[in-house]
């Protein structure tokens, strides 16, 4: 797939720099527009540059990959004799969308390394997208249910995307009062980019320097609105795989890009499963008409499983709160709390190995 091109320099605050304080003497700041094996394609003041990871960099995120920079962090670059920029460091974020090293989920639970991967940075809306003719199933609804989660929990605003409405021929006003029936609180709308449905809509999200990033499954449509707001066909597409509907991976790579009516807009591959990491308020956010409920049961430790006077349980039973949602609440939760312990054990075990290297260079020191 082609990157976009850029040319000649950039104004920072249109790419949505707005930190005053003063770097320190000889680094400048830099977006990240995109990553690739360890070089950083990043936008700076006097153009477009690629910059290799410095020792500062390398070393920070040997142990911890949310270390590293990726698309839409702010970095300091540093001019070397040479002639080339080196990114020096990763500045502070004010957002981060971080997905847990979940690989799958087996009958014995749920495996992976514990370590975060950051999917995107400094994102102010986070766009979940899910082609109309899924979000039926209750497996998607569960996908957008987990998506929302984790944009709560980045920082970004969640705004929930129906793509490819133009597919779905009735009962679309049904459907988004499905949809925002998993994610209280978060916008809903329905897109079809092309017809160009709804893209104004979408725009209107990106005034002045937001920067949004857009996220969902293989085939939901994500680079052709990404094409549609930026007026030109910067991403490449491809049709979904006849048989199956399953759309084919055309973005490989996350890139930030830069709109021409403002703001900036990262694409990113299709995603068939995020696991959680370092989640709190995400899952209670979408999940709050549970926490409701949970205040009225008769116990404050309540399980919601077979406890007398459980409020939970009640509005399931009545129909007034989906089985199928207390189930994925349940599931979310096992979940934090299983990345939870194994991130506790991850840390514990590197302050250990820490530990062992300083009293190793101690006891070195102290030999005569």
């Amino acid at each position: 797939m082609a990157s976009p091109e850029f040319s000649g320099s950039f104004d920072l605050v249109k790419l949505g720099w707005h930190d005053s304080a003063d770097l320190p003497e000889g680094l400048v700041p830099a977006r990240v527009a995109r990553v690739d094996r360890g070089v950083a394609e990043v936008l700076a003041a006097d153009g477009q540059h690629q910059a290799k990871y410095g020792a500062r960099i390398r070393r920070a995120s040997a142990d911890n990959p949310v270390e590293l920079p990726c698309v839409g962090d702010w970095v300091a670059l540093r001019y070397l004799p040479e002639g080339r920029y080196e990114l020096d460091s990763v500045l502070p974020r004010s957002s981060a969308f971080v997905r847990g090293g979940v690989g799958r989920v087996s009958r014995g639970g749920l495996s992976g390394d514990g370590q975060g991967h950051v999917l995107a940075a400094n994102v102010d809306i986070v766009f979940v997208t899910e082609p109309s003719m899924h979000a039926t199933d209750f497996a998607d609804l569960g996908r957008i249910e987990r998506m929302v989660a984790l944009a709560w929990e980045s920082g970004g605003t969640p705004v929930v995307l129906i793509t490819k409405a133009d597919l779905f021929d009735r009962g679309l006003g049904e459907l988004l009062a499905d949809v925002a029936g998993v994610a209280p609180g978060v916008d809903v709308h329905a897109v079809s980019s092309l017809t160009g449905d709804g893209v104004a809509v979408v725009r209107s999200y990106l005034v002045g320097a937001k920067t949004a990033v857009v996220l969902g499954p293989s085939g939901a449509g994500k680079s052709t609105l990404v094409n549609a707001l930026a007026g030109d066909g910067l991403m490449e597409t491809q049709q979904v795989r006849a048989g199956d509907g399953r759309g084919r991976h055309t973005t490989v790579h996350r890139e930030m890009i830069l709109l021409p009516d403002g703001g900036l807009i990262i694409d990113t591959p299709g995603i068939r499963r995020v696991g959680l990491y370092d989640i709190s308020d995400g899952v209670d956010l979408v999940f709050s008409d549970i926490e409701e409920l949970a205040g009225s049961c008769k116990f404050g430790d309540c399980s919601h499983t077979s406890e007398p006077g459980c409020a939970v349980v009640a509005a399931v039973d009545s129909g007034e709160l989906p089985e199928r949602r207390l189930e994925s609440w349940f599931k979310l939760q096992r979940e934090a709390a299983w990345m939870a312990r194994r991130s506790d054990a991850r840390l514990r075990s590197e302050a250990t190995r820490q530990w062992k290297i300083i009293t190793k260079e101690i006891r070195g020191r102290n030999r005569p």
